[in-house]
């Protein structure tokens, strides 16, 4: 199901940043406490933190404690709020990369997608023109994934729709 949401989209940006170098599975597991840990995403709290908050951060053993990360969430939300004031909608945003379209692409298996492609290139370009951080093409192109925006599973897949 293709999520839509401009908060929801924001707080999947974030932990698929999260996730840069590390397993899926990892994040997962903190899913909840990155929400705890960063005021559940509210963007507008996260962009006013502080030297004490990103400190408390770095020291939570409940998150990914990688100083760039962190760093990345708090102008990520700037980038966010800047965007939302200037064009009005993230999930508006987003979408047009696709023109407003899930793109679904029919791999045979597995290994037959592509960790990126020319949307995830534009909307990764795009981003970290506006200011963005942690978010490169394969990062974009897993974002698109999780959020709907792409639907590439495989013919064999129980998610599979033909």
């Amino acid at each position: 199901m293709a999520q839509h949401d401009d908060h929801a989209l924001f707080r999947m940006l974030c932990l698929e940043g999260a996730q840069a170098g590390l397993s899926w599975i990892t994040i997962l597991r903190k899913r909840d406490t990155y929400g705890k840990a960063f005021d559940e995403f509210d963007a507008e709290k996260m962009a006013r933190y502080g030297a004490v908050k990103r400190r408390r951060l770095l020291l939570d053993p409940g998150i990914v404690r990688n100083r760039l990360k962190v760093e990345a969430f708090i102008s990520n939300a700037r980038a966010y709020l800047d965007l939302r004031a200037s064009l009005g909608s993230f999930n508006d945003y987003l979408w047009q990369f696709t023109d407003g379209k899930v793109l679904r692409r029919r791999p045979l298996y597995l290994g037959g997608i592509a960790p990126s492609t020319v949307h995830s290139d534009a909307m990764s370009r795009d981003l970290k023109k506006r200011g963005f951080r942690f978010v490169g093409s394969t990062i974009c192109y897993a974002f698109m994934q999780a959020v709907g925006i792409v639907d590439d599973h495989a013919r064999d897949c129980f998610r599979h729709v033909p």
